[in-house]
């Protein structure tokens, strides 16, 4: 990941997201979880949320045991009260047990490695603590929409497109069950609709998605045979 220490992550993100932009990020994610992510996830599944950042896919996934890591040990202060917090580095899970999880979920990740050996290491750890037939959700910025824009954010330096994010999980052992080069806009700045209904809407509309999409979404299978 890249050299910035939790302190420094911390001030990135008040920089990057006021107040009021973090709870309308809220009430985004708690309809992207109800009217999406949910589909994905039974109620009695171990879920991991890895460099969970503000914790709003895990607080508002529904599911029987709800897990957060992140390097920056700030961030549990955003974790619900159901949450397993973890300070760690996404690229070393050692102290989560192994074969463990039903699903891990990776929200705008990548793009934050230093290197594409990073996105290895971090495929590789989340790999062994899935267990068999779990599966890797990852939501990430397609460079191919996104463009130039990609750079606009001061810790981007790994770009992937769909093509290489399905090479990275093949390369590193995953199956791969659903890949939509375009599903959300690029960020919560971008123009989108944010008020709940006109997300559910949006969700409901695959050609807006084709439209507006800038980021892409997989979900990968750690297989049952070995």
């Amino acid at each position: 990941m890249t050299e910035m220490n939790g302190e420094e992550v911390r001030l990135l993100y008040e920089a990057r997201f006021s107040p009021a932009e973090r709870e309308m990020k809220n009430r985004i994610w708690a309809v992207l979880c109800r009217h999406f992510f949910n589909r994905f996830v039974k109620p009695t599944d171990r879920v991991l949320d890895l460099a969970a950042g503000y914790c709003e896919f895990i607080n508002h996934i529904a599911c029987g045991e709800k897990y957060a890591l992140d390097a920056n040990p700030d961030a549990h202060r955003y974790a619900a009260a159901d949450v397993k917090f973890v300070v760690g580095d996404c690229r070393d899970l050692s102290q989560l047990p192994p074969d463990f999880f039903d699903h891990i979920f990776v929200s705008n990740l990548f793009e934050h490695m230093e290197s594409k050996r990073d996105v290895d290491l971090v495929l590789q750890q989340a790999f062994g603590r899935l267990r068999r037939g779990g599966r890797l959700l990852v939501l990430q910025p397609n460079i191919r929409y996104v463009g130039a824009r990609y750079w606009d954010f001061y810790d981007h330096h790994v770009p992937l497109s769909h093509p290489s994010l399905r090479e990275a999980l093949l390369k590193n052992r995953y199956t791969i069950e659903l890949l939509i080069p375009k599903f959300l806009p690029f960020t919560t700045k971008s123009k989108l609709p944010t008020s709940p209904w006109l997300v559910w809407l949006y969700l409901k509309l695959p050609p807006a998605q084709r439209v507006l999409g800038k980021q892409m979404f997989a979900v990968a299978r750690r297989p049952n045979a070995e």
